[in-house]
């Protein structure tokens, strides 16, 4: 879907990064680290005040991603998520020290609150130098020894606490602290040859940001408006050429598709797989109202609402080599499967040989992934019988996928993960964009930007979608979402049962299943075996899931029911 932007919006996206832009020079300018630098100084804070990994931090094969890229619970970030502004790990039994030095690199940390733990060690003077802090607190620890004298007059610190430690003298705030103790000359002098130092460079440390800023908004202003220009001027020739193709409202024989394409394969036409009263114009849906959803190298996802306030989902597909005959083709098989567990496609728009939209009924309820994150973030529940119904769904729908009696080929999915499994309004999956995967190349970036559920071969097959399948079994089980991490989770997994501890890798849910987890673990890793032939196959994987299912229904339970077994 293509929308053209007011011009209100566009100096709304100038204002934004200007902002982004100062912020950058801001960070550079005051603290010299780059977002690089600031992962590497968290990872080593962490290091120190959790040696025995307490807070399960596990970073994929040594890549370390950005803290606010990777959701840590207790690490707010700023509204960009580029920079971390407080941390707050408290009562999590951690056993190390502190490591200011690193700590004080974080240029923005705002809040540091360690209460509660077993934090042993001093305050080392270089805490000093966290100059943002605003509120501190490290009380109920083991620390020990002196506190740092300067600690009272750091300038943004507005709340202190370090009570309840084994220092020589406590106090509990900084209105209980005497702002006037005695303060040793050395330091005293520091400080001033600080100042002066300070001084003599404040000019170019004010005036060279300011310069080079100015330049490389102009240049960063100059390439957005010539990237929009040439990417508005595409969209409007696609527009024209959709506003003056003919609309068509039912499937066109296969025959009258091939006969057509071969004389305009550029045509635009409008195809429904649903009955009329559901069906629209291309006139409709160009002046629709369209919310960017998500956006990758090769399509971009919308939530549509119509004039008679009906919500669709429009997947703009590009880069797509397929002819029209083709694609028609598969559409037109594709919108006529029925099953429970495959999102119905709605219809089609095919404009030229590399460009499609796809429409869906547009699902509240969100996506697996959305479900996961959601639960990550203790804003809801969810149960291990929701779980393993999510889970048998998801492959009955891939079951049906590989073994459709009716089918001219089989065409696997090629790209499931949890952002591609729906959910219907009982919560139940939906196997989203079926079929695109024909049209693309398997080690395509457009498909496997993460290769978090690829497998190794980086295939289309049937034992690729088992790979797949069996990552978010484990997901399930763990409770770990790795789409957006890239944690390698089967590694992770088999060296937890390799080391004998295979009970810790299940989420507090799972303990709820007793054997059954257990079950489900070992189908899971069966799923991810790393050679195609170890595999089993998807109708073997679905047999075992239902025996878990149906023992779990002789018991009566609902598939949100959280009772526990013994």
């Amino acid at each position: 879907m293509m929308m053209q932007k007011s011009k209100r919006e566009l100096v709304l996206g100038l204002l934004i990064l200007c902002i982004a832009t100062f912020s950058l020079l801001i960070t550079v300018s005051h603290g010299g680290e780059l977002p690089e630098s600031e992962t590497k100084n968290f990872l080593n804070f962490i290091q120190a005040i959790d040696p025995k990994n307490v807070l399960r931090i596990v970073w994929d094969n040594g890549w370390v991603p950005h803290p606010c890229s990777h959701n840590l619970k207790g690490v707010k970030c700023s509204l960009n998520q580029t920079t971390i502004r407080a941390i707050r790990l408290e009562s999590l039994n951690l056993c190390g020290v502190i490591d200011a030095k690193s700590l004080c690199k974080l240029p923005n940390l705002e809040v540091l609150s360690l209460a509660q733990n077993q934090i042993h060690g001093t305050i080392p003077d270089s805490i000093l130098n966290c100059t943002s802090l605003r509120y501190l607190n490290l009380s109920s620890n083991l620390l020990n020894g002196s506190v740092p004298i300067g600690l009272a007059k750091l300038k943004n610190l507005k709340r202190l606490d370090i009570s309840k430690n084994q220092f020589k003298v406590e106090f509990k705030s900084l209105n209980e602290y005497s702002l006037d103790a005695s303060v040793p000359t050395d330091s005293g002098n520091r400080e001033t040859s600080e100042g002066k130092e300070h001084k003599m460079f404040g000019k170019w440390t004010i005036w060279m940001p300011l310069v080079l800023g100015i330049a490389l908004l102009l240049f960063v202003v100059i390439c957005f408006l010539n990237m929009r220009a040439i990417r508005l001027a595409k969209e409007k020739e696609i527009l024209r050429i959709l506003a003056q193709s003919p609309t068509k409202t039912s499937p066109p024989p296969a025959k009258a598709i091939a006969e057509e394409a071969k004389g305009n394969e550029r045509r635009s036409e409008l195809v429904f797989f649903v009955d009329e009263e559901e069906r629209f114009r291309m006139e409709d849906l160009l002046e629709a109202a369209a919310d960017l959803q998500s956006q990758g190298l090769c399509s971009s996802l919308y939530k549509v609402k119509l004039k008679n306030n009906a919500f669709f989902a429009v997947k703009r597909v590009k880069k797509l080599q397929a002819s029209y005959e083709e694609f028609s083709a598969t559409m037109t098989e594709m919108g006529n499967l029925k099953h429970p567990n495959i999102l119905p496609l709605v219809g089609y728009n095919s404009s030229n040989t590399e460009e499609k939209l796809l429409i869906y009924r547009y699902q509240s309820k969100g996506s697996l992934l959305t479900l996961q994150e959601n639960y990550t973030e203790g804003k809801r529940d969810f149960p291990w019988k929701h779980r393993l119904y999510i889970a048998v769904g998801i492959a009955r729908g891939l079951n049906y996928i590989h073994q459709r009696p009716d089918a001219s080929e089989t065409i696997p999915h090629g790209n499931i993960k949890p952002s591609n499994i729906l959910l219907n309004e009982n919560e139940e999956p939906l196997i989203s964009e079926y079929g695109i995967s024909k049209f693309l190349d398997p080690k395509s970036a457009c498909l496997f930007n993460s290769d978090s559920y690829t497998a190794p071969e980086k295939v289309f097959s049937e034992q690729a979608d088992v790979f797949s399948f069996g990552v978010i079994l484990l997901e399930l089980l763990t409770g770990k979402s790795v789409e957006k991490s890239g944690l390698d989770l089967p590694k992770w997994v088999k060296s937890m049962v390799r080391e004998e501890w295979t009970g810790e890798v299940f989420d507090r849910e799972i303990t709820k299943a007793g054997i059954y987890g257990f079950s489900l673990l070992n189908v899971s890793l069966k799923c991810v075996a790393h050679f195609p032939e170890n595999r089993p196959s998807i109708a073997e994987v679905l047999e075992k899931i239902e025996e878990v299912v149906n023992a779990q229904e002789d018991l009566g339970l609902s598939p949100n029911s959280s009772v526990e077994f013994n």
